[in-house]
């Protein structure tokens, strides 16, 4: 599980730059690209570089199955893409090719045809007829037929992971885990496999296709030796190299459970893997490599590919070793029934860490927590791992201030609100992502005999909403300033404020006008923020007020504020842990979809006026290995600016699909 970085994070904050290290490289469409350092890697042995290194070298060659995952059409598309930008010889400074390079540019941000964010598909700015000319200008006008229609018709693949309430949201879903099935066959399918009385259940379909072969339904497997197959053993290559350096047994035991998965694609062994490497607390180097997230997936089983390699932060980690300490005290305290309470909290193990490589689904877009793995019964028998990542929280915040525009002063109602952002918001924040990922993700239980899965299409958005609402509430809890976490009782309105301004405005931005809300975090927020304004109406909790023709959300009582967020994370822990489906069905639908429309259009005129861009990603800085004398005596970070270079070189280089 991720939490995804909110759109006042782009920018607001506190603390200025730590020196002249240029942070945006480069903007179009709706996105900015930045950079991230890497604070920490000088302090590293040359064993953990290379373990790094490694590890880093087994995440870039994933890139490809995302893209493939995203849309079966992608690769085809993105290789004929390279192609025009590496070796069109023709007239480069025309609007026309500009418009080209700006498509490009943004296919390779959201790893395909469909936005990284809103789940729509968008299309070049360019004629088709250029396109043409450019495909027939590289030799492949032959693959006009497919492409130009894949690229510019609207009715061929709409939206990645369909939310329609009308027809098969499987059949209209664009990504590449379906095919020949509808929803009702692949949930019979599953129902047939599936063992309730499993008390390890193993998360099934999480690799897997599933197609219709002789009217059959069956299961292809992403793995070596099926789909995938090329990519998978480039994969495991390296993660056998990376083996041999690992700093401790555990990530060796570790890593050969990881490479054995994806050698047999046995689910069974995926959670071995897992077990063990929840086990790894002492390492400084830490990764993330598999089939992960199912936010892609409109049915939520299947898992997204993503890899992630970071090291810790020793000095900022002893805040989330604090909250990892306590939190039996934790669960205990929370305002959910007993019955759905952790008697005993296991394992949970918290740390703040500094990205070092982002890939497939955590690149160029990357969460800024995440929490892992997802297993409920490992979460419960064995514990699980939460981490913060500060140099990406950081450079999204840096970047901000390159800007002189600024979201916080348009949004917020006075300067009383603006002052207290400004004290404490950035720091209130990463509390909350730290009691989001540390404590929340990893609180509660489902009952005996619920399925993980009983949510269904609405599993994304209510597990965050839950993990949301146990850090918006624990935010306010003395506990943290007794701890020494918050550092006075005030800070954590910052954040309430925060979260109510961008959940039922703010993030609108994000949302092309007259469409729905659809992306599970951003639903999340939506849910939150509407149920308690609503509920809280009576009571003056929340008011929308007006100036200048301009609207405007203001918190009026904090501690009544507070106890609607207990109040619906208890409901949400309820509806998980019973399976009520229809209870949860209903929450997102009601507060969580609908965008009114004169808001909507407001939000955006007013945030457009600012000329800021919505989104954010990275581009990874290039690890060097430094040779004398035919030995490796250091892998160095290099920082490029070069967001189109390094998308060419990785396709170059990692392309394998």
């Amino acid at each position: 599980m991720m939490l995804n970085v909110s759109a006042v994070l782009l920018v607001a904050g506190c603390g200025g730059k730590k020196s002249d290290f240029k942070y945006t490289v480069d903007q179009f469409a709706d996105v900015k690209v930045i950079r991230y350092q890497v604070p920490g890697w000088d302090g590293l042995s040359l064993q953990q570089k290379e373990y790094a290194y490694h590890l880093a070298e087994a995440a870039k060659w994933g890139r490809d199955i995302l893209w493939d995952q995203n849309c079966a059409g992608n690769l085809q598309l993105r290789h004929a893409v390279e192609d025009i930008l590496r070796n069109y010889a023709g007239d480069r400074k025309c609007s026309e090719f500009e418009a080209f390079t700006n498509y490009a540019k943004r296919l390779f941000f959201s790893n395909g045809i469909h936005h990284h964010y809103a789940e729509d598909k968008f299309y070049p700015e360019c004629e088709a007829g250029y396109f043409e000319k450019l495909l027939d200008a590289v030799g492949r006008s032959d693959e006009a037929g497919f492409l130009i229609p894949y690229a510019y018709d609207p009715t061929v693949c709409p939206q990645r992971r369909s939310t329609s309430k009308e027809g098969d949201i499987v059949e209209l879903s664009s990504v590449n885990f379906y095919e020949g099935v509808t929803r009702d066959e692949v949930e019979a399918y599953y129902a047939s496999i599936e063992d309730p009385a499993d008390k390890h259940p193993v998360a099934y379909g999480l690799n897997t296709k599933v197609v219709k072969e002789d009217g059959v339904v069956v299961e292809k497997p992403w793995k070596v030796g099926g789909i995938y197959g090329p990519a998978i053993e480039k994969i495991c290559a390296e993660l056998e190299l990376a083996r041999k350096v690992a700093e401790n047994d555990i990530q060796k035991r570790a890593l050969a459970l990881l490479i054995d998965y994806y050698r047999s694609g046995d689910l069974r062994k995926w959670d071995e893997f897992n077990v063990e490497w929840v086990k790894d607390t002492l390492g400084t180097v830490d990764f993330v490599n598999g089939f992960v997230e199912d936010y892609n997936d409109p049915l939520g089983r299947k898992g997204s590919w993503e890899g992630h390699v970071n090291i810790k932060d020793a000095k900022a980690s002893e805040r989330s070793a604090i909250l990892s300490a306590n939190a039996q005290w934790f669960e205990d305290n929370s305002p959910v029934d007993p019955r759905f309470k952790k008697a005993k909290v296991k394992g949970i193990s918290a740390k703040v860490i500094n990205a070092v490589c982002l890939a497939g689904d955590s690149y160029p877009a990357t969460p800024i927590g995440i929490n892992l793995p997802n297993a409920d019964w490992i979460r419960r028998d064995h514990g699980s791992k939460s981490v913060t990542i500060s140099n990406i929280s950081r450079a999204y915040e840096y970047s901000a201030e390159e800007s002189p525009a600024n979201v916080l002063t348009e949004f917020a109602w006075d300067d009383a609100e603006i002052a207290r952002s400004k004290k404490y918001g950035s720091y209130a924040s990463e509390i909350h992502t730290d009691l989001h990922e540390c404590l929340g993700h990893g609180s509660g239980q489902l009952l005996k005999g619920v399925a993980a899965t009983a949510m269904g299409e609405y599993s994304s958005t209510l597990e965050e909403a839950r993990a949301d609402l146990f850090g918006l509430y624990y935010a306010a809890d003395p506990k943290l300033v007794e701890l020494g976490i918050m550092p006075d009782a005030e800070a954590y309105k910052a954040e309430y404020d925060s979260f109510i301004r961008n959940g039922l405005m703010v993030q609108f931005n994000r949302v092309e006008f007259g469409r729905s809300n659809t992306e599970a975090h951003m639903q999340d927020r939506k849910l939150i923020s509407e149920w308690c304004f609503q509920q809280g109406q009576e009571q003056g909790v929340i008011e929308r007020r007006e100036r200048d023709g301009k609207t405007f959300f203001v918190i009026c009582d904090y501690e009544a504020l507070r106890s609607l967020f207990g109040k619906l994370l208890a409901e949400i822990q309820r509806i998980k842990s019973t399976g009520d489906y229809e209870a949860g069905k209903a929450l997102v639908e009601e507060y969580a979809v609908q965008i009114d429309p004169k808001l909507h259009r407001e939000v955006i005129d007013r945030y457009s006026a600012l000329g800021l861009k919505p989104y954010g990603g990275f581009i990874n800085p290039d690890i060097v290995p430094v040779e004398k004398g035919g030995v490796i005596t250091d892998y160095e970070i290099r920082y490029t600016d070069d967001y189109l270079g390094q998308m060419l070189s990785y396709g170059e280089k990692y392309g394998v699909l």
